[in-house]
């Protein structure tokens, strides 16, 4: 029988003592579904149907571009997309399919300055980085131009990257890669357009080239949908002497496993 963990006399205290304005708290703003606003048991979670409606990506899937397989091909077996375009990065990652529920959460964080999400997001991301962040030497999120950040108040891929540096412990360099282009918006671009329009968008911020050089990163944004914009900030990151690059994402846009 192992060692029963009891709990300091403090944090016992400090939970009597907090849980009467948990409870002000609760009646204020009572918990409800993350998505759709139904009444839930806690806070910070999903309904049951919202729940139902994600799909996760597990292996089997693609070893460098995170694309799931319908059936298991064995160890490393790569997707064909992967053989015929290597990424400039070593692989992607991402923690679900770009739909339903999930396209709900990105579209709250991103548009509707549900920051409240984030926490929860970057949990499944951890969750999905498959023991990448662990390795790492520090995550990176993909910047924003400083004209959008006027607008939009706040990098989303930078909040991601902030909870989970702060899950993991890992260093977060945020000013490190500079977004150096303003760009027009990805949404309803053709691929060839996306790649154009990135194409010499960051840099890396003068005095900061030994934050990259000989590192294992882990480059942080929401979604992954044809992977323009990562690549170009994936080989950004190459030139200045990155030893391995990640891509880690919330969601991934896909359309059925191969």
């Amino acid at each position: 029988m192992g060692p029963i963990d009891f709990e300091s006399p403090s944090k016992v205290l400090r939970a009597h003592l907090l849980r009467p304005f948990s409870v002000l708290a609760d009646f204020f703003y009572p918990p409800a579904c993350s998505v759709c606003g139904i009444s839930t048991g806690g806070h910070r979670g999903l309904c049951a149907k919202c729940w139902s409606g994600i799909r996760f990506i597990e292996r089997p899937y693609c070893e460098v571009l995170g694309i799931p397989f319908s059936h298991d091909l064995g160890a490393g077996i790569l997707s064909a997309e992967a053989i015929a375009h290597p990424p400039p990065f070593d692989r992607l990652r991402s923690a679900a399919t770009h739909d339903h529920a999930v396209r709900d959460l990105v579209h709250g964080l991103k548009y509707r300055d549900r920051t409240d999400l984030a926490p929860m997001m970057a949990a499944w991301m951890l969750r999905a980085s498959d023991g990448t962040v662990e390795s790492c030497d520090a995550l990176i999120p993909v910047p924003l131009h400083s004209t959008r950040m006027l607008t939009r108040k706040f990098n989303q891929a930078a909040e991601l990257a902030r909870h989970m540096a702060g899950l993991s412990g890992k260093p977060l360099l945020g000013a490190t890669l500079v977004r150096v282009k303003r760009t027009s918006q990805q949404v309803g671009l053709g691929a060839k357009a996306r790649e154009d329009n990135v194409r010499g968008a960051f840099a890396i911020a003068k005095g900061r080239e030994n934050d990259i050089f000989g590192k294992r990163i882990v480059l942080v944004d929401d979604v992954y949908t044809t992977g323009a914009t990562v690549a170009a900030a994936s080989r950004t990151l190459r030139k200045a002497g990155a030893a391995e690059i990640t891509v880690l994402t919330f969601a991934r846009a896909l359309s059925e496993p191969i």
